[in-house]
């Protein structure tokens, strides 16, 4: 009778470690290919000054922006279209510092969100079949590239 409470740990340790890597907000490139499968959806990269763009269009048509340094790093997201993303996937660890400042910041009307935190900041908007927003981590944004960008 041990051996099968034993069995279920391995099992799920071996399922978690076996999910993919996605490219939320502080991820890593690499990851972006995850999303991209993930959300069944086709992957446009565009260079600008200082980052560049992953755009991700879902089979739903929405889009999802992935703004990278230079060297990688998921800084900014931003999303356009007749769905919400998965907030908790694009934002990752970031997610938590959401989730709970959603919950506490008053709200103006139901079709606007706007979080602002040291370390994060999410501005989300929309109504049926019509969503758009961006988040950025401040801390992660690189030289000479302002939050504007993020759109």
């Amino acid at each position: 009778m041990k051996l099968i409470p034993t069995l279920g740990l391995a099992l799920g340790l071996t399922l978690g470690a076996a999910a993919p890597a996605l490219a939320a907000l502080g991820g890593n490139a690499d990851s972006v290919l995850a999303d991209r499968d993930l959300a069944n959806g086709t992957l446009q990269i565009n260079a600008a000054a200082g980052y560049s763009v992953h755009e991700i269009t879902t089979a739903s048509g929405t889009t999802v922006r992935e703004y990278l340094t230079p060297a990688g790093k998921v800084f900014g997201i931003a999303w356009r279209g007749p769905f919400m993303p998965d907030l908790r996937q694009f934002l990752g660890a970031y997610y938590a510092q959401y989730e709970q400042a959603a919950a506490t910041t008053q709200h103006v009307g139901h079709r606007h969100l706007s979080v602002e935190l040291p370390s994060l900041v999410v501005h989300s908007n929309g109504r049926m079949r019509a969503f758009y927003g961006r988040a950025w981590a401040p801390d992660l944004i690189p030289q000479n590239v302002s939050a504007d960008d993020i759109k």
